[in-house]
């Protein structure tokens, strides 16, 4: 199949750090929790002081059979508890307690001290405190009332929606100035760049623009594909600014309490204003600031909907001499409420778009200066092989050349462990380890000879940088090519060439296998999308005319269906297979005239299984290839393994027999030597 791009630290000083003890700030749900554990600890301990209650009786009875050892006396509660002896513990059953609790009455102390000191009994006096039983009987209240100042007096004093554990304050995280991102941290998106220079200014210097009566935008929206840097470059406007930075996502907002969303708004530009001049960075405002009305929300009660009007009003609510700047982020700003994008509120609207082939080379070599590289990497040529990539997506491939040249044990990144990087990030892992059936092999290297054939004879086509018949993925093979440029606009000529290579495959297994697999499936999706593009958005259709077909349904209502007629339906049908039709009979007329050379480029891959451009040029040209092969590699890897693990036992042998004294084998006899050497 072909991968063809298609159109369409602590800072000194704080708590925590070396000098300064840790500051804990403990919830509610922690002092309950350590509440519950000291209650358990106590109930605990007064478990183990249970002891056997006795009938003044039995109490007797124990002491003239000498089973006491203790006697202490409570004239308080009028108890007497004491300990067993040894022989009262062994003389009981097993299991029963140590001690002893029971009560007595005032006149018949006298008798009992007569028989306790008859029979040698430890006897002992106590008085306790009233204030210690005032003490323990206070304690159950004092933890009710501490838990009810601690879930709800205390909260109580935050404002609205602290009753409920803080539910109704704002979530946001303040970036300080510790952690800094400058423009020299953004590469790839300068005229993006340039558009938020004068917010820096206003910020750093208001005064110039309320001399002259400008007021600055309140609100920038930027929209664009996941991953191109929209939240770095809203901490580099922070950073360049020197203002505090409140960070949120849209999901923040909405909880499982109705009006906590609308709350936390409130929350946030409240404290906003306190810290001004500073910067509000909503990330993923789609999330409650959807277009209102039929097909998207559920009603005027909606939660969201109530978040995204406290929003709005709170836009509304900024003076001219307010010095904060809401900044908000999305993927999807055809689907934003048109009062949250009108002059006002979000009155500038900036696209971060794909980095083009400049600023892919600027943002690799910015993510390149944390790990350490081969001076001869091509950075440029990097850039060239990655069209359509974001940067999040350079900047994983960076760190993925970084861990393959790690395992590789080599000391720094060279330009084939980029290659491989970008492959991975793009495609997947390549399968080496899985061993392929010789005809699907045959069946694969067949295919995606037919790619390449294509590719490196269409005069349109993108110039052709490799294929492979190692599985990639979900792939079983990969074509891949090498764009000379950012192409801004797609013709009708580089179009018809692609669909021609997207069924290089398909005509190589129908006339070389004698058969036709599911292997094209992606092929043919891929051209079934790009023809029927040609002709309902790009008016590239004879019969159907520069007329636009497709529905994005960016007006927030349900659609009943397609917005034409069954017959202009069936002229569509009838223009996207005259295409693909086109393109299949040209491309099986270029590959009967070389089947020769497929055949060599097949067989090519079967033996090396990948192949660069130089590769193919060299067989089509009629010329051999004289390479290591896979299993030649493989097999010289695995002497290096076997070599050098033989040295080092070889090593080790001469560092013992260096230990060996040289006379101890003075007196052995010479046979003993030659035999040794013999064996």
């Amino acid at each position: 199949m072909t991968k063809q791009q298609l159109p369409p630290k602590r800072k000194p000083g704080t708590p925590g750090s070396k000098g300064l003890p840790p500051r804990y700030n403990r919830s509610p749900f922690t002092w309950l929790l350590i509440a519950m554990v000291l209650m358990a600890i106590f109930m605990s301990l007064s478990h183990l002081r249970q002891a056997e209650k006795l009938t003044l009786t039995e109490f007797e009875r124990y002491v003239e059979q000498d089973y006491i050892k203790t006697a202490v006396f409570d004239d308080t509660n009028k108890e007497i508890s004491g300990q067993f002896s040894e022989l009262g513990i062994a003389n009981r059953p097993d299991g029963a307690p140590g001690t002893y609790q029971l009560t007595y009455s005032a006149e018949l102390l006298p008798d009992l001290m007569d028989k306790l000191r008859a029979h040698n009994v430890e006897v002992e006096f106590e008085r306790a405190g009233l204030w210690v039983q005032f003490l323990f009987s206070l304690i159950p209240f004092i933890l009710i009332i501490g838990l009810i100042y601690f879930f709800f007096l205390r909260n109580l004093k935050r404002g609205g929606g602290g009753m409920l554990m803080n539910f109704g304050r704002s979530q946001h995280r303040m970036r300080g100035k510790d952690k800094k991102i400058t423009f020299k941290d953004v590469a790839g998106i300068e005229e993006a760049k340039d558009e938020v220079t004068e917010i820096i200014e206003f910020l750093k210097n208001p005064s110039r623009f309320h001399k002259i009566g400008g007021r600055i935008p309140r609100g920038v929206l930027l929209s664009g594909p996941p991953g191109c840097g929209k939240t770095l470059l809203a901490k580099a406007i922070a950073g360049e600014a020197d203002v505090p930075f409140f960070t949120i996502a849209g999901s923040d907002f909405v909880e499982m309490f109705v009006g906590v969303g609308a709350s936390r708004v409130r929350d946030l530009f409240k404290q906003a204003k306190e810290n001004s001049p500073c910067i509000i960075f909503l990330d993923e405002v789609d999330a409650i600031g959807k277009k209102r009305g039929p097909g998207f929300v559920s009603g005027g009660h909606d939660e969201r909907e109530q978040t995204l009007n406290a929003i709005l009003v709170e836009m509304d609510g900024f003076d001219t001499h307010d010095q904060v700047i809401v900044i908000a982020a999305t993927n999807r700003g055809d689907i934003l409420d048109n009062a949250l994008t009108r002059p006002g509120r979000f009155d500038r609207q900036v696209v971060v778009p794909l980095p083009d082939l400049q600023g892919r080379m600027m943002i690799l070599k910015i993510h390149a200066k944390k790990i350490k590289y081969d001076p001869s990497v091509d950075f440029e040529r990097l850039a060239r092989v990655t069209p359509m990539f974001t940067g999040a997506e350079l900047e994983a491939l960076i760190n993925e050349a970084a861990i393959s040249a790690t395992m590789h044990g080599k000391d720094f990144v060279e330009m084939s462990d980029f290659e491989e990087a970008r492959d991975k990030v793009r495609w997947g892992r390549a399968k080496r380890s899985r061993i392929a059936d010789e005809s699907d092999k045959r069946l694969t290297a067949y295919h995606e000879a037919g790619h390449a054939l294509v590719q490196a004879t269409v005069k349109d086509a993108d110039p052709l940088h490799k294929v492979s018949i190692i599985p990639r993925g979900p792939m079983g093979g990969a074509t891949f090519a090498l764009p000379e440029k950012d192409r801004l606009f797609y013709s009708k000529k580089f179009c018809s060439a692609q669909l021609q290579i997207c069924f290089g495959g398909r005509v190589a297994e129908e006339l070389f296998c004698d058969d036709i697999t599911s292997g094209a499936q992606s092929d043919i999706k891929q051209a079934t999308m790009l023809a029927r593009g040609m002709i309902m958005e790009w008016g590239m259709g004879e019969e159907v005319g520069p007329v636009s077909y497709s529905s994005d349904g960016s007006d927030g209502y349900f659609h009943s269906g397609p917005e034409y007629s069954q017959r202009t339906a069936e002229l569509i049908d009838r223009e996207v297979k005259k295409l693909i039709d086109t393109a299949y009979v040209q491309v099986k007329d270029m590959i009967e005239a070389n089947s020769k050379k497929l055949d060599a480029l097949a067989q090519a891959l079967i033996k090396y299984e990948t192949l660069d451009a130089e590769d193919v040029n060299t067989i089509l040209a009629g010329g051999q290839l004289d390479k290591a092969t896979m299993s030649d590699l493989l097999a010289t890897e695995q002497k290096k393994t076997v070599e050098s693990k033989s040295a080092s036992d070889s090593a080790s042998d001469d560092e013992d027999d260096s230990a060996i004294p040289d006379d101890l084998y003075s007196d052995q006899p010479d046979d003993l030597e030659d035999q040794d050497r013999d064996a």
